[in-house]
């Protein structure tokens, strides 16, 4: 029978999907436009600086400001950052306003500082070398992305990770550190990468000692380059844990006005000297980075870019969701948006980016559900008050693997500075896995009781007060007053099962009786004993399990054999009524059906003599993690003992697979449960298949059963079995598992042996004869199963005939 449990999906995930590429596409179009906005910025500063200088026109500035890009060979935006950060400020009232149609009428142009015209614009400035001009080749190109990537800076730590990553492959530089001088005397590092947060925390103040080449550099205002380590090591105090991990190194104060107040440590691994070419370039970085830090450079004492890399490694050890987001506010002063400046591992958005992937991105294009109007106002009151927002379960719709799941969080927020650090917490995890139990309760009809043997406490699920037909407001019984449930005739053996579990700790599989109004209800109670460190009896775990409707079918088919063997001459109405019943256990689909993105397809033929009724039996269902389950079986005989032990079978083995058993555990269950019971029939053979479509692999075990028949690339083969015994045959079976993984095209069959089997000949020869078959009759359109049965069946079958077909569709389906 095909029982296709496909798993409700909760939303579509192509909406979240698409919603979630709109926002990155506009979220790129925007930081486009942003940096746009920002270079013009640059160019127009400079531009205006000029003229405030000269009193010139804008295209008069502009035009001198291209000339010089022209001659020191450089980018327009690079000669703009060395022109801001030569600019000397005018003396108060000696800029004049620039009159339309006239070129200036201050200072001259060309003797505003820059590397175009004259450096000497005020008395006691320093005469630039040649070294100074800095004419770039084409292997300077670093300055020109360099001036670009300037636009984007916005604080010292982000102009120390920028510098680094356009440096690190022209001058070798494997760290880079920023330090200002105070006014006291001293460094304080503003800005530094390459380096751990430990050793920048040992060396964030440096008081004024002497032997500091940071120092030296600035009170000279000269680059220092240490490039003899065990010389340097001598002569000053270096950085490093230890110093020798940098065996080469170099500083350069940055040129602002008549000082300089920043200074830039390049820290190499190598040793060595700088080669001509990358003194040079530093140099000219150093000149671009006072344009920056005259212009942009912020003056705060703890920037939120410092404070998020320093709470990076923090969130890095963190467990759970969580994230450091500095607002983003709007010309209204509205935050219209957050930056991601933090994130633990296991944080991830609707795209599947987590932790390090998410920084820098905003939380809107992430997470475009975070717009939800209590989430966003209560990290907005934080925000604002101080005081930290809790959130009620909300459902959010996440997507999986490709697939949309609904999941419970719960947002909490609070404020730390300027920014907030907000965690998401998700409850769904136990939920969904208590919901899926309930869910198999409910549809096995089944219910768990657990028994503390030391407090003789009881607790039960839901269902199992459904199946017992007890009040739940009257609580759980205790375990010696279970058999009073049971009727009168039925109570003795039960109370003789839990006697012998607590007092040997041998588990029973007892089926009873119970009344529930006119109605006596066929349950049937599974229950083992767990022992304390002792190996004393601790607590008593269980199930109770309705079986009135398969009861009910096995004494109808009881009632169905008494008629025939009294009643003769109403046979073929017997055989119809049989034929029915079988129907009732064992619907057949009518067409092929998708399981876990395989096709199945089932053919079930009963004996020709006797009343068909017999212990051939199949199950295919998908499992509620997406997986598909097979199952082929077949009771020892005909009639209605096999038919009642086929059911029993049948419903105990998929709920076994379904509550989390292995295939080679529910197969030990299931020989226990032919010895033990009292309604068994002799042996059985099986097959239990699981196959993972994520995985493409079909995991099985066998019960003293044929082995399954792949056919792959026109090549047909029987998988070798793995140990097993038939059930029933032994106390004490060793069942394995088997693995095979599947391929585009791939047939796999499960059959019962009433395929193979001829009375006159063995089973070898029938193998064969099914493999020939199969070989012969290579369609793979739906209905082909039909006649590869025809032409394998011979005569007169004399016993059942099972066979599930399935097929892996090739590439092209």
């Amino acid at each position: 029978m095909s029982e296709s449990t496909d798993p409700s999906h909760a939303g579509t995930a192509p909406d979240i999907a698409a919603l979630a590429k709109v926002v990155a596409r506009q979220r790129a179009e925007m930081d486009r436009l942003r940096a746009q906005a920002a270079t013009s910025a640059v160019l127009e500063r400079t531009k205006g600086a000029l003229m405030a200088l000269t009193g010139c026109t804008p295209d008069a500035a502009g035009e001198e400001l291209l000339q010089r890009a022209k001659a020191g060979n450089r980018t327009l935006l690079a000669e703009c950052w060395i022109t801001l950060g030569a600019l000397v400020p005018p003396l108060p009232g000696a800029a004049q306003e620039a009159r339309p149609g006239h070129g200036f009428t201050g200072i001259p142009l060309a003797a505003v500082p820059g590397q175009a015209g004259p450096r000497a614009a005020r008395p006691g400035a320093a005469v630039p070398t040649a070294r100074d001009t800095c004419d770039l080749d084409d292997g300077f190109s670093a300055l020109g992305r360099l001036g670009k990537a300037l636009v984007h800076v916005a604080t010292p730590q982000d102009l120390a990770g920028c510098l680094l990553e356009e440096l690190a492959a022209d001058v070798d530089a494997d760290a880079l550190l920023l330090f200002r001088a105070l006014p006291a005397g001293g460094l304080e590092m503003i800005g530094h990468a390459g380096v751990e947060a430990t050793l920048a925390t040992q060396w964030a103040q440096v008081p004024p000692l002497s032997g500091i080449p940071a120092l030296d550099a600035l009170r000279a205002r000269e680059p220092r380059w240490l490039e003899d380590f065990a010389r340097d090591q001598e002569q000053h105090l270096l950085i490093g844990d230890p110093p020798e991990r940098w065996l080469s190194r170099a500083w350069l104060p940055v040129p602002t006005g008549d000082g300089a107040e920043v200074c830039i440590g390049i820290l190499r691994a190598r040793s060595g000297p700088f080669s001509p070419q990358a003194r040079q370039l530093l140099r000219a970085v150093a000149r671009l980075c006072a344009g920056w830090l005259r212009s942009f450079g912020p003056r705060s004492e703890h920037s939120a870019a410092a404070s998020a890399a320093a709470a990076q490694p923090v969130f890095d050890s963190l467990p759970g969701s969580a994230m450091l987001l500095t607002p983003l506010r709007g010309p209204s002063g509205e935050v219209e948006d957050y930056r991601i400046d933090a994130a633990t591992a296991e944080a991830v958005d609707v795209a599947g980016r987590t932790g390090r992937q998410l920084l820098g991105r905003r939380i809107l294009e992430c997470f475009p559900s975070m717009a939800e109007e209590a989430v966003w106002h209560g990290c907005l009151r934080t925000l604002t008050t101080g005081e930290p927002f809790e959130g009620e379960p909300f459902a959010y719709q996440e997507v999986v693997d490709g697939a949309a799941a609904l999941a419970t969080y719960a947002v909490h927020s609070a404020r730390l500075g300027g920014a907030l650090v907000v965690t998401w917490v998700r409850h769904d995890s136990s939920d969904r896995q208590e919901q899926r139990l309930a869910d198999v309760q409910r549809l096995g009809n089944l219910g768990w009781a657990n028994w503390n043997l030391v407090t003789d406490e009881g607790s039960w699920s839901s269902q199992a007060f459904l199946v017992l037909n007890r009040d739940p407001a009257l609580g759980p019984v205790r375990l010696a007053d279970l058999p009073e449930l049971a009727l009168p005739e039925d109570a003795p053996l039960l109370a003789r099962a839990v006697r012998d579990l607590v007092r040997t700790g041998r588990q029973f599989d007892v089926p009873f009786r119970v009344r529930t109004g006119d109605e006596v209800r066929h349950l049937r109670m599974v229950a083992e004993v767990v022992a304390d460190t002792d190996n004393k009896p601790a607590e008593v775990h269980g199930f109770v399990q309705d079986l009135t409707a398969q009861r009910s079918a096995e004494l109808a088919l009881v009632e169905s054999e008494q008629a025939i063997v009294t009643q003769h001459g109403v046979l073929r109405a017997e055989r119809t009524l049989a034929a029915r019943l079988q129907h009732a256990l064992l619907p057949l689909p009518t067409r092929p059906v998708r399981l876990a993105g395989l096709r199945v397809e089932v053919a079930y033929l009963p004996a020709q003599s006797g009343i068909h009724v017999g212990g051939d039996w199949f199950s295919a269902i998908e499992l509620p993690d997406g997986d598909a389950l097979f199952v082929v079986g077949d009771v020892a005989g005909h009639g209605i003992d096999a038919v009642a032990t086929m059911a029993q079978l049948r419903f105990t083995a998929k709920g076994m697979v379904i509550t989390g058993s292995s295939l080679t555990g529910a197969l030990a269950r299931l020989n226990t449960l032919l010895l033990h019971s009292r309604d068994s029939h002799g042996t059985a053979t099986m097959v239990l298949a699981r196959y993972d479509p994520a995985e493409h692999c079909l995991v099985w075990a066998q019960a003293g059963h044929p082995p399954p028949l792949l056919v792959r690339d026109g090549e047909v083969r029987y998988l070798q079995r793995p140990p097993g015994i038939l059930l029933g045959a032994c106390s004490d079976p060793n069942f394995e598992e088997a693995r095979c993984v599947l391929e585009p095209g791939d047939r796999v069959l499960l059959y019962t042996d009433g395929l193979v089997e001829r009375p006159t000949e063995g089973i070898d020869r029938g193998l064969d004869r099914l493999a020939a078959a199969v070989a012969a009759h290579h369609a793979d359109e739906p209905g082909s199963l039909a006649p590869l049965l025809t032409s394998v069946l011979e005569g007169e079958r004399r016993d059942d005939v099972c066979v599930v077909d399935i097929r892996v569709p090739s590439g092209t389906e």
